[in-house]
């Protein structure tokens, strides 16, 4: 697929849940989930209810969190931060990091990720 300009809503994309113990966690991936032609990026939306999660884990890729709502803890390299609607994130290939909702209503944030697609992303998660 060649990249093309392309304007996508979150509510067009299949939404996508986990629920065991890598997260939990429901996402939508809006561009580069193998329907959108790009090329280098690769983003969508994540919501973690109160109480959810997403495990440490890491990647070959570049991160980005830009939080949207709510609040809650993102761990990077062993150091918790607190975040909140606002914050952003920025996580470097190869460092281990995990979020998770601290607040009573949901957390949602923006993902970016310095790949073609969100199908290029391998995960590699840490011992809990």
């Amino acid at each position: 697929m060649t990249a093309t300009p392309t304007v996508r809503h979150v509510e067009e994309t299949e939404e996508e849940r986990w629920s065991d113990t890598r997260a939990k966690i429901s996402f939508r991936t809006t561009i580069g989930d193998g329907e959108t032609p790009t090329e280098g990026l690769c983003s969508g939306v994540a919501r973690l209810e109160p109480g959810g999660w997403l495990s440490l884990h890491r990647h070959p890729v570049t991160e980005v969190y830009q939080l949207l709502t709510g609040q809650g803890v993102v761990t990077l390299e062993d150091v918790d931060h607190a975040v909140r609607a606002g914050s952003c994130v920025y996580i470097p290939p190869n460092r281990e990091h995990g979020i998770r909702n601290t607040g009573n209503v949901p957390l949602e944030f923006m993902f970016v990720f310095q790949a073609d697609s969100i199908n290029d992303v391998e995960y590699i998660w840490s011992e809990n």
